[in-house]
């Protein structure tokens, strides 16, 4: 491989890993299973609560 190829190639690498942090990210952040767990329990806690505030109906 010649001087000017490699470096091209070098620079054309740098170029690529630069673009491409300056791209939008679109993945989710991961939520590890323990997480989702947690959230889960807590988001089931205030529905629980929101139901038995409800008062029943009038026969």
């Amino acid at each position: 491989m010649n001087r000017r190829k490699k470096i091209n190639q070098l620079l054309k690498a740098h170029a690529k890993k630069a673009s491409a942090k300056l791209a939008p990210k679109n993945r989710n952040p991961y939520i590890s299973k323990a997480d989702r767990l947690k959230l889960a329990a807590e988001a089931g806690q205030p529905e629980a609560d929101s139901v038995s505030d409800v008062a029943p109906a009038q026969p």
